[in-house]
């Protein structure tokens, strides 16, 4: 890639990193049910109308989510609904429609025997309530890591992933899956390999039942024992213990997330199947638990001075497309301007704040340019970038009237840059929060941003750091080898 520098005492950079992704990810089709009509019915009407009800049993459930915090992870069961279910249906208290797109699906390896993770290579899983496509992600994560590789006979055996995802389908909605099998191996590594794939918009389930086969009373003293650990984060408990949980390695992956995250875990439902369907001499125990923490973003939100509302961030889409649009000579008479101008005109508008524009082109980026100082109003930032990004940036030929229907636009809001300290190239590494921060990177005149929607193309903190120095035009191990100066940033945006 080219490398862009600085060209302005506003320190303004082109933002956005145009990675080729290879479209074609996955090796085959759909995943099909195999557990449909053994597990859960394998009819779409009958599965629905069980989830439904299972779930409007759940919510009966008083529970309180913790205020200012938002959902980070779950851990639910995998037995047959008749057993589990109505453990699994308290997901139903925490989760809404269209909260998350994206959910890395993690389960115990039960059927085949191997190490570390297996992820599917295929397009899609496929359930009686439809298709669930896979996020480009599970493809990332068996390319850059030696942790995950695609192993087909779990495909066809493993029911850990797929009992659990008619539920996510019914509460969710749309989204897209990384579906990961764990066998024993390293889940300190693992979920050092997942944290830079958590955005806000991604949900963490790990598929897990308790304790198995003990008699009930033993089974409840047992499964509360482990509930107890992991509710206080304690890993080691259950490397230790015995029959605790038959997905430990998925839960320990969870706990060490947790714990890096500042994620704090709350019990939902507990019972076994002594309560629900079978005997008590032989149970198998299972809980729901979710995790919840809060992100930088959700703060700035928290902080009135700092929030740009939904509501206003379409305001700011519509000043981006009807600015381009009169450059291109489009006609906007139907725009009210004198409505747009008292819009504008707002304190929200008012503030100095660095802003971005970025364009796409079915999917393609089509031209990106912002200031990153607080130098103009975000108004007058917006309505200035939106022209450069269309017909300044260099990268692009500049944008045709006939292009402009095309076109999606998303504005970034940053907040002011700040110092980052660090000591070394590992202390960088861990201080840097992938899928938050905005980064600056400078060495004398040489100088470079990648605002935080970046992460989402180099989720591994080493790839962006030297991509990001080589668009400074610094060799890619700079970050390595001399001690730069960095900036980190936030940023609130907004897409079409």
């Amino acid at each position: 890639m080219a490398c862009i520098h600085l060209f302005s005492m506003f320190f303004v950079f082109f933002c956005c990193f145009s990675l080729q992704v290879d479209k074609v990810w996955a090796a085959g089709n759909s995943r099909d049910a195999v557990w449909a009509g053994r597990f859960y019915p394998a009819h779409k009407e009958d599965l629905t109308a069980e989830i439904s009800a299972l779930c409007n049993r759940a919510r009966q459930t008083p529970f309180q989510a913790p205020e200012g915090k938002s959902l980070k992870a779950l851990i639910l069961p995998h037995a047959g609904y008749v057993y589990s279910g109505i453990t699994a249906a308290h997901a139903a208290l925490v989760l809404e429609k269209n909260q998350f797109d994206k959910v890395v699906l993690m389960g115990p390896d039960h059927r085949v025997g191997f190490t570390n993770g297996a992820v599917s290579d295929v397009n899609a899983y496929q359930t009686p309530l439809g298709r669930v496509p896979l996020h480009r992600d599970a493809a990332l994560l068996r390319r850059q890591s030696h942790l995950f590789r695609a192993i087909g006979a779990s495909d066809r055996a493993e029911h850990s992933l797929e009992v659990v995802l008619p539920f996510l389908q019914h509460l969710v909605g749309s989204f897209e899956l990384i579906p990961i099998v764990l066998g024993p191996g390293q889940p300190e590594q693992v979920a050092k390999a997942l944290t830079p794939l958590v955005t806000p918009r991604t949900l963490v389930v790990v598929s897990s039942d308790l304790s198995h086969f003990l008699p009930y009373e033993q089974a409840v003293k047992k499964d509360y024992e482990t509930i107890s650990h992991i509710l206080d984060l304690d890993g080691e408990f259950l490397i230790k213990s015995e029959n605790s949980a038959c997905g430990k390695i998925p839960l320990q992956v969870v706990i060490n997330m947790a714990r890096g995250q500042g994620w704090q875990p709350q019990l939902l439902h507990y019972a076994n199947s002594g309560d629900t369907a079978g005997g008590q001499d032989r149970v198998v125990g299972y809980a729901a638990i979710a995790f919840y923490g809060d992100t930088v973003m959700e703060k700035i939100r928290n902080d009135e001075s700092n929030t740009i509302s939904a509501e206003e961030g379409k305001i700011l889409l519509n000043l981006a497309r009807h600015t381009i649009a009169g450059r291109l000579g489009i006609d906007v008479s139907d725009v009210d301007e004198e409505k747009v101008e008292k819009e504008l005109k707002a304190q929200a508008f008012q503030k100095e704040r660095g802003t971005f524009v970025t364009l796409h082109k079915h999917g393609q980026l089509r031209g990106c340019i912002g200031t990153i100082s607080p130098v103009e109003t975000i108004a007058e930032g917006i309505r200035r970038n939106a022209v450069n990004a269309a017909f300044g940036d260099p990268r692009f030929p500049r944008v045709q009237r006939e292009e402009f229907g095309a076109l999606d636009i998303e504005v970034s809001i940053l907040t002011d840059p700040k110092p980052l300290e660090y000591e070394d190239g590992e202390d960088l590494l861990a201080k840097l929060r992938p899928g938050i921060d905005g980064v600056i990177l400078r060495d004398g005149m040489a100088s470079a941003t990648f605002l935080p929607q970046v992460w989402e193309q180099l989720p591994r903190t080493e790839d962006f750091l030297g991509r990001l120095c080589m668009k400074a035009g610094l060799a890619a191990n700079a970050w390595q080898t001399r001690k730069l100066e960095v900036l980190t940033y936030q940023v609130q945006h907004f897409s079409e």
